[in-house]
């Protein structure tokens, strides 16, 4: 038995659990090592799907299952499996998408089916998502791409992007979820299905108690997590919207966040 054991701590992977440069510190891996071996569950919760996220998963000393697609599905990548999934109702999902193409033409979209990635009207936007994600995709037609959908991801720039929020939330607020992950990229998901919901599975899934699971993240995709967190934390770069929010700020992604929250629950347990 370790101090850790029921003890559920959830990063952000993008600004958060990485620094600028897409590197993981020796400090946090050596606070992620020291944390699971006392007993706690490490595990990240990221808008990054399969496809984008399975490489770096393996530099991670993970124990736990991640929350993937900004929470839609749930994937133990130590047994190489789907714990859990959800997806965006094929016709509504092509009939919102279609609205918003038409109504935003300068939108670019990616669609997630499977460990696939699908682009339509791609732009810059989407030149350097893939380039940091090391992504690619195949260029189709919505009305073409295979389904069902885990999620899809809008592109463009964020003013435009908040009106196209405003759009979705209005008109398919019931079925979809829409929020950002940065400035430039937002989030579609089917109803209820964001990394708070998925974090709570998830500790369900490990048999964690609400009371002992801890989380931190750096944007607006990542409040629902914080919201269910014991200690709601947030790197020191973190937008302002998740500073408002009440977040307790520790240090920022390059200056070793992770390395700081491990400190703190070592005090507390």
């Amino acid at each position: 038995m370790g101090k850790f054991d029921g003890i559920l701590l959830v990063s952000d992977y993008d600004d958060t659990l990485i620094t600028w440069e897409l590197e993981l510190t020796r400090e946090n891996e050596r606070a992620i090592r020291y944390f699971t071996g006392e007993g706690g569950k490490f595990s990240v919760a990221t808008g990054r799907g399969y496809s984008t996220f399975v490489k770096q998963s393996k530099a991670i000393p993970l124990n736990a299952p991640c929350v993937l697609s900004n929470g839609a599905s749930i994937y133990d990548f130590q047994a190489d499996r789907a714990v859990y999934e959800s997806f965006l109702s094929a016709p509504e999902a092509l009939a919102c998408l279609a609205e918003v193409m038409e109504r935003f033409p300068n939108v670019a979209c990616e669609a997630y089916h499977g460990a696939e990635i699908f682009a339509w009207n791609p732009n810059e936007v989407t030149a350097r998502h893939m380039e940091r994600v090391s992504g690619t995709y195949t260029l189709c037609p919505p009305e073409q791409m295979p389904q069902p959908w885990s999620k899809l991801l809008l592109e463009e720039d964020h003013s435009l992007l908040k009106k196209v929020q405003h759009f979705v939330r209005a008109r398919w607020g019931a079925q979809f979820e829409a929020i950002f992950s940065n400035r430039y990229l937002l989030e579609m998901t089917h109803k209820d299905c964001h990394k708070g919901g998925m974090v709570l599975r998830l500790a369900d899934y490990l048999n964690i108690s609400r009371e002992h699971i801890y989380c931190v993240g750096d944007n607006q995709n990542d409040i629902p997590m914080l919201a269910v967190s014991a200690i709601p934390f947030a790197p020191a770069n973190c937008v302002q919207e998740v500073r408002d929010w009440g977040a307790k700020i520790v240090a920022s992604c390059n200056d070793g966040c992770i390395a700081e929250i491990v400190d703190i629950l070592d005090r507390i347990y």
